[in-house]
């Protein structure tokens, strides 16, 4: 009897053995801060979706210490190499390592997997508010003698800072010359935008949704892409609008730079999946998060060419040390 061979094509194959890739014995997830906050959440996301698509149990670890800058630390400088752990990380993040707060580590002391998905901000004033559109907006950030007063849910030099920064620039005019008030918290900044204290709100949507029908303030703009789903689908985006200017809060994971590339490709491939799984979405919406998808070397270059720009912008307002 004449033996049958048997030909597979080289795709087939290679496709068969990125999807039957074996897991790290013991995923990990470290939240860099204490339990039921933004890096908490971001974790649960991610072991939500390992115990439901592939049945693995990830453990949550919590490591506070210096908003994010203890565990950047470790993981750049001594478990490096840890194919278990993946570590939750924000676009906060990225404005602690561009203001010098993670000391002198950057981007590339770790290596950045996914994104778990965003936030994106929202440009809002009260609905009284003799600012109606966008361009209403703009001439009146354009005007120098005009001393409009901006607040956030965040000092100088955080992510509400940074929108309203980003806004002055568009304007062709230096953050050093904004009048920003700090509030602890968008909700009191909301409080006080109702009550006239202060004239803009640079905000997140995610905080705005409980206040669309009430009828009490009025979104200019979303810092997104493109239109956002649902309630906020009338929105303009900024750019629609001519203003340049995007600002999403994702949320995402990195390892240490020298874990093995069959490890890290182990986890690339599986938010490359999630991200297009309906469960993952599901898990997502929960959180209340929005649709950012980047996986590998693409979230990587984002990761840095974000810092480069925020960066630039911290030393212009002159906040770099």
């Amino acid at each position: 009897m004449k033996s049958i061979k048997l030909f597979f094509p080289a795709a087939l194959l290679l496709a068969a053995v990125v999807v039957r890739a074996a897991p790290p014995p013991s995923p990990q997830c470290v939240a860099p801060a204490k339990p039921g906050g933004g890096f908490d959440l971001t974790c649960r996301i991610a072991a939500a979706w390992f115990e439901s698509e592939f049945g693995i149990p990830m453990q949550v670890r919590f490591m506070p210490g210096g908003i994010g800058s203890a565990a950047y630390k470790l993981f750049a400088t001594e478990r490096t190499g840890d194919a278990n752990i993946l570590v939750a990380h924000s676009s906060g993040s990225l404005l602690n390592i561009a203001v010098g707060k993670f000391g002198p580590y950057g981007v590339d002391d770790v290596r950045f997997v996914a994104s778990a998905g965003a936030d994106y901000g929202a440009v809002v004033v009260s609905s009284q508010s003799p600012i109606k559109t966008v361009e209403d907006l703009m001439a009146r950030l354009r005007n120098e003698k005009n001393r409009m007063v901006i607040g956030g849910g965040g000092s100088i030099g955080s992510q509400d800072w940074v929108k309203a920064a980003l806004l002055f620039k568009e304007a062709g005019r230096s953050p050093k010359q904004m009048r920003y008030v700090a509030f602890d918290g968008g909700g009191e900044a909301l409080n006080n935008l109702s009550k006239g204290n202060i004239e803009v709100y640079t905000g997140d949507v995610s905080e705005l949704r409980a206040h669309m029908l009430g009828g009490a303030f009025r979104i200019l703009m979303v810092l997104a892409d493109k239109r956002l789903p649902g309630v906020f689908r009338h929105i303009p985006t900024a750019k629609e609008s001519g203003v340049n200017v995007t600002w999403a809060s994702f949320r995402g994971f990195y390892m240490g730079r020298d874990v093995s590339p069959k490890a890290y490709q182990f986890y690339v491939d599986a938010f490359k999946q999630a991200h297009q799984s309906t469960a993952f979405r599901k898990i997502r919406d929960e959180k209340g998060l929005f649709e950012f998808s980047l996986s590998g070397d693409a979230f990587h270059a984002h990761v840095r060419e974000q810092v480069t720009r925020l960066k630039l912008l911290v030393e212009d307002a002159g906040l770099r040390p």
